[in-house]
């Protein structure tokens, strides 16, 4: 079976594309690459608005069916029990805790509200949540109430299956279910 090299973009169904792009500029950062209205191309029938962190086309696009009409999400996750199936929440990551510490005081000056952290997610670390991953985290809201994790210091996967943390140590009592 051909192996999958990495997962390289979300899109992500907007309800409003100016309000959306305006708050991935000014919280997260992103860049417009290029937006496109619904049937430019035949058998496309959305916007859809490409973003970037870096130097590829799009990490990101949102995604707007102008013929739909759009409903507020519920406040929690937990409390959205009614509707079809949908996306928990996506992760952003930085590229270590400085850059991470930097990116929160950032979303703190520029008053985007915390939902949830900061969190490490460990069950081993005597600080941490209970959770899994080793990773510290907060979680924010885009305009459509979508959930945003970001993050830094994911744990990595030994060969024998053990979690390395960022301080490069073996995580006691951990397990990978595939290797």
């Amino acid at each position: 079976m051909p192996l999958v090299k990495r997962m390289q973009h979300f899109a992500v169904e907007v309800s409003d594309t100016d309000a959306s792009v305006a708050f991935y500029r000014r919280a997260l950062g992103f860049k417009l690459t290029e937006r496109h209205s619904a049937h430019e191309v035949a058998g496309i029938p959305v916007e859809l608005t490409f973003m970037r962190l870096g130097d590829v086309h799009h990490e990101l696009v949102l995604v707007h069916n102008p013929a739909k009409i759009y409903r507020p999400r519920a406040a929690k996750f937990e409390d959205d029990l009614d509707g079809p199936p949908s996306f928990h929440h996506f992760a952003l990551e930085c590229d270590n805790r400085e850059d991470w510490l930097a990116l929160l005081a950032h979303v703190k000056a520029e008053d985007i509200p915390i939902v949830r952290g900061p969190v490490l997610h460990s069950f081993a670390d005597p600080r941490g949540d209970g959770s899994w991953g080793e990773n510290e985290a907060v979680y924010i809201l885009d305009p459509d109430g979508h959930r945003i994790e970001l993050f830094c210091n994911l744990s990595t996967i030994d060969t024998d299956g053990t979690h390395i943390n960022a301080a490069g140590q073996r995580v006691a009592g951990t397990r990978t279910d595939e290797l």
